[in-house]
């Protein structure tokens, strides 16, 4: 047996032996528990809870492979915290990182999204310190719950500054002064006035601004000023 051989089946082992150690406290931990294969992208294991709460199989899961993700899980939460998650991956290992994070999941005979907290971090390593398998514990949130507004609304925000963040840069430093005294209410000759230009040039500018954010009315303008902190 060569060396390479004898590494390949010393980390099976080791997964082993972790997964059973996991098994065994699984269902006195009030949580689903997920570790994922990340060198072939697919669902090592999931906790008996959190396959019942799927209604799927374990050998199931395993064939969807990333399909995994969009089956079960809302693209817009993925798209925010997965590059987290690859960034976690190449951290240094003595960092121990982690990744905490909110994530709408379809459960089994439910239409509506079902909001968990979910930490994610590095489960195994192999011979060479890199990332094989992670491991997320996801605790489902009561849905009448006042955090779950807060979260809906959180990420709302979250999803409009990522549609609309190349508008935003593509603005001048001129524009988004205008546009920061816009949302104020305030008029064009009032802002041709704040900033020393005319009121004829103050006017171009607030309709090129409006153009360029798709402003219909002063709660776009200030829903938009707002989302970047401009007031």
């Amino acid at each position: 047996m060569d060396m390479s051989t004898y590494t390949v089946l010393s980390e099976a082992a080791s997964l082993e032996e972790k997964l059973q150690a996991l098994q065994a406290i699984e269902r006195e931990l009030p949580a689903v528990f997920i570790v994922m294969n990340v060198e072939r992208d697919y669902v090592e294991y999931m906790s008996e809870n959190g396959r019942q709460q799927l209604d799927v199989s374990m050998d199931d899961l395993k064939a969807m492979g990333l399909r995994y993700y969009d089956t079960y899980f809302n693209p817009h939460d993925v798209a925010d915290y997965l590059p987290k998650i690859t960034a976690m991956l190449t951290a240094p290992a003595e960092k121990d990182a982690s990744v905490t994070f909110f994530q709408q999941v379809r459960l089994a005979r439910h239409l509506d999204w079902s909001w968990h907290l979910g930490t994610t971090r590095v489960f195994m390593r192999n011979a060479f310190g890199v990332p094989t398998h992670v491991i997320t514990c996801a605790i489902p949130i009561d849905p009448l719950h006042h955090v779950t507004s807060k979260v809906n609304r959180l990420l709302e925000e979250n999803n409009f500054l990522r549609r609309n963040q190349h508008i935003f840069a593509a603005l001048t430093k001129r524009e988004k002064e205008i546009l920061r005294l816009m949302a104020l209410g305030l008029s064009a000759s009032e802002i041709a006035e704040k900033v020393h230009i005319s009121e004829k040039t103050a006017v171009t500018h607030r309709r090129n601004i409006k153009s360029k954010i798709g402003a219909q009315s002063g709660y776009d303008l200030t829903s938009f000023a707002q989302a970047f902190d401009l007031i």
